[in-house]
């Protein structure tokens, strides 16, 4: 049996210096995750090197670097990318040299970068609020991603590869499509419906190449998903999104209004609300997600279109056999209507 998971989490590292580059053993490096209040804490090695792993993804953290008879250095705002290790290495002067002020500045190199670990984008949670959105699903975020397609039916394919040979993770667990039946390649994928609301994410990743023996299980790309968590505060939010007939057409908008052509009445609604909060402050958090996906589509039946074997009056001679012979309606195929009820629940 193969067991195998994704990375959901961020981490610091890097090396702590004294006077004339000489490494310093015992200093203190503490982050604090702005939102929730955790701490997250090191002490450096003989060679003055520290990492902080298992840490929550996003920010804002606050970052302290402290040594006794050292000046503490205090860093502020720093967010962190998922699966990703951000790199913080400091030189810290004795107090008796106290200085008005120490600024630090830091570049992410996006082409040279020691904590890249291959071929991989980042979608932030600022970034899913911001990006334009038209089916509610990662689909339409990996755009941001150069060696992602994704064709009109949502087939997704990364570096070229057919969707079946991506995985995708929700918090470290396969949600994949097991029968390989969806092109999106995600559970429901194949009616139309979303694994999981995009309100609920709190950011996800995609990988191409990773060199991290951690990520595996692909041979196409994998789309790492983390959920939303609570905080310290209470915070929630409520949507609704509408399509109908009214809002999509068959021809352009240049033609005149006379000339176009409309399409059949249907309709397509999503309601969602999301709300997260503090159980216990500064320990435990709550976060409930809940959607609902609503749709009708037409599907008119048009006999001078129709090319089969049997006649319009053999079809019907069948239907009424099964009614009245076995009891069985196999139900109606002129005008009938498509329907699609959806909904989900996710709880942290």
């Amino acid at each position: 049996m193969a067991v195998t998971a994704q990375v959901t989490t961020s981490s610091i590292n890097g090396r702590i210096l004294e006077a004339e580059d000489e490494p310093l053993l015992g200093a203190t490096v503490v982050a604090v995750h702005g939102p929730t209040n955790s701490k997250y804490g090191s002490t450096t090695d003989i060679d003055g090197y520290y990492r902080v792993s298992n840490m929550r993804t996003g920010g804002p953290y606050t970052i302290t670097i402290s040594y006794v008879g050292k000046n503490e250095v205090v860093l502020n705002d720093i967010y962190l990318q998922l699966g990703e290790s951000e790199r913080i290495d400091l030189t810290l002067t004795d107090s008796t040299n106290a200085l008005d002020a120490i600024v630090i500045d830091a570049v992410r190199d996006g082409i040279f970068d020691s904590g890249k670990t291959g071929t991989e984008t980042n979608v932030s949670q600022r970034e899913i609020n911001t990006m334009p959105s038209v089916t509610r699903g990662i689909g339409d975020f990996l755009r941001k991603t150069p060696q992602a397609t994704v064709s009109e039916g949502g087939a997704i394919s990364i570096a070229g590869q057919n969707n079946r040979y991506n995985s995708i993770f929700i918090d470290g667990a396969v949600n994949n499509d097991v029968f390989g039946l969806a092109g999106s390649g995600t559970n429901g994928g194949q009616i139309g419906v979303n694994p999981i609301s995009i309100d609920a994410i709190e950011s996800f990743q995609v990988n191409v190449a990773p060199f991290d023996v951690r990520q595996s299980g692909f041979t196409g790309g994998a789309i790492n998903a983390i959920t939303r968590s609570g905080t310290n505060e209470v915070e929630g939010s409520a949507y609704f999104y509408l399509r109908n007939e009214s809002l999509a057409g068959k021809t352009p908008v240049g033609i005149s209004e006379d000339n176009r052509e409309k399409l059949d009445d249907f309709s397509a609604n999503l309601y969602g609300v999301r709300v997260g909060g503090p159980i216990i402050k500064d320990k435990l958090f709550f976060f409930v997600n809940a959607e609902i996906q609503r749709e009708e589509e037409p599907r008119p039946f048009d006999s001078a279109l129709y090319n089969g074997d049997s006649s319009i009056a053999d079809i019907n001679a069948l239907r009424d056999n099964l009614i009245n012979v076995f009891g069985y309606n196999p139900g109606g195929y002129e005008n009938t209507i498509t329907e699609l009820n959806s909904e989900k629940l996710l709880l942290n």
